[in-house]
């Protein structure tokens, strides 16, 4: 029997950190992408050290491994054309509430 659930993700490679960081360097965002990239895993590495845990610095490679990702999408559905211009403000309805 494991000390983990089953729904534990298994840890990135060693080296995923390293290979996230020339993937963003050489995409078209990588003057924003970067820097918050950087800031976010100065955070986890501050955060692993008093935590004495990696999840923090896990948890960063998973989510920019995850907008890298969907950044083909995100781009496709942008360059669409869509007019989203008569959507409605969530603000505007959840203040009408009652």
């Amino acid at each position: 029997m494991s000390a983990q659930p089953e729904e534990a993700l298994a840890p990135p490679a060693p080296a995923a950190a390293a290979q996230l960081l020339a993937q963003l360097r050489a995409d078209r965002r990588a003057e924003s992408w970067v820097p918050a990239f950087e800031r976010d895993w100065a955070k986890a590495l501050e955060d692993s050290r008093h935590a004495y845990s990696l999840t923090p610095v896990h948890d960063v490679i998973r989510t920019w491994q995850l907008r890298v990702a969907a950044a083909p999408a995100v781009d496709a559905y942008m360059d669409s054309g869509r007019d989203e211009s008569s959507f409605v403000d969530l603000d505007d309805v959840l203040s009408a509430r009652p």
